[in-house]
């Protein structure tokens, strides 16, 4: 009677070949990171009265710890940001059309409406999300 070889070792390695072939599961690496989008939130006004010259003291500051979804599609979510002290996420993403929807951030009145966003290969792509603070 002949012995016969698991293929089980085989069988594996051909489906790790056909995945990492495909593209699936490492979607990550073939992005480049000068792609993408560079999100700056912030909230204003900081001042009840606005003044003319604007007062520099007024101007809108940086929300920190807003979350930001990168939508792909309807309801199909790619990213969700989180914005640092500075008011600032940045994301590497491929090329194409995604809508940047803020979510509610502490203190604030609301959210920014969502925004359209076209990223272009080799460019990172600047979003403003403008929170409003209530003051007035």
């Amino acid at each position: 009677m002949q012995h016969l070889r698991p293929r089980w070792p085989f069988l594996i390695g051909m489906a790790l070949l056909v995945a990492a072939c495909s593209g699936l599961g490492a979607p990550a690496q073939l992005v480049d990171p000068g792609t993408g989008v560079a999100i700056t939130a912030v909230a204003g006004p900081t001042c009840p009265v606005e003044t003319n010259p604007p007062d520099p003291a007024c101007a809108p500051r940086p929300v920190e710890g807003a979350t930001i979804l990168v939508l792909a599609g309807p309801g199909t979510t790619v990213a969700t940001l989180v914005t640092d002290a500075t008011g600032t996420a940045r994301v590497a993403l491929r090329p194409g059309e995604y809508v940047m929807a803020a979510q509610p951030a502490g203190g604030m009145m609301g959210t920014p409406e969502p925004q359209d966003v076209t990223v272009v290969a080799g460019k990172l792509t600047p979003v403003t999300l403008a929170y409003d603070t209530g003051i007035r």
